[in-house]
């Protein structure tokens, strides 16, 4: 299988419960729920993404052949003084092309594997982190993993409707855009209200870092 990456860089996890951690992200092209280009935006069954997943023209980008490919751009984006190897496939909607073959050898080169995910494709086996972030209008297929991050306020989605469902950790997150101060506070308020729900900020943001 070949694989269409928009970009591969090192850096530290920016947002839920990991974040601080060192890793690399693989940001797949593509997703399910909006085609990126903003003419379809409001059309999208989630409009409000603030990421660019679209062609391949990001740092590392490109069309990557085989897994083995993908692996060793991967493997050099790791420091070498670096233990724990930790990579994080995102998008876009990474479960669209991330692969048994590709997890079994990731671990086989020692890396501990994490996605982010909209929740409405099943995944392979063997992940060691799963992050769900549903979506309003989107079926949600996921319903068990490591964290369950809700971006906040989804008008009619409650956090309420997710707390039977098999998840460890819940966080909530502040929309952004305009609104994004005033989203905070309503996070905030939500977190001190509903302990069993973690306040997640874009800490990548605010200190300037992808």
């Amino acid at each position: 299988m070949s694989y269409t990456v928009k970009e591969i860089y090192f850096t530290i996890q920016g947002e839920g419960f990991h974040t601080g951690k060192d890793a690399v992200f693989c940001r797949f092209s593509g997703c399910n729920l909006w085609s990126g280009l903003e003419k379809d935006r409001s059309k999208a069954v989630c409009n409000f993404c603030d990421t660019d997943f679209v062609g391949i023209d990001g740092e590392n980008g490109g069309k990557y052949k085989s897994h083995t490919d993908l692996i060793k751009k991967i493997e050099s984006c790791w420091p070498k003084n670096k233990k724990e190897k930790y990579v994080v496939f995102t998008g876009g909607e990474p479960l669209l092309q991330l692969d048994q073959k590709l997890i079994d050898a990731l671990h086989r080169c020692d890396f501990k594997i994490a996605i982010e995910t909209n929740g409405t494709i099943l995944p392979p086996n063997n992940i060691d982190w799963i992050c769900v972030s549903p979506k309003k209008n989107a079926d949600l297929l996921l319903k068990k993993g490591d964290e369950l991050k809700l971006v906040y306020p989804q008008e009619d989605f409650n956090p309420e409707q997710f707390e039977s469902l098999d998840f460890t950790h819940f966080s909530i997150q502040p929309m952004d855009g305009k609104e994004l101060q005033n989203n905070i506070l309503k996070c905030v308020s939500y977190c001190i209200e509903n302990p069993s729900w973690k306040l997640s900020l874009q800490t990548h943001k605010i200190i300037g870092v992808k």
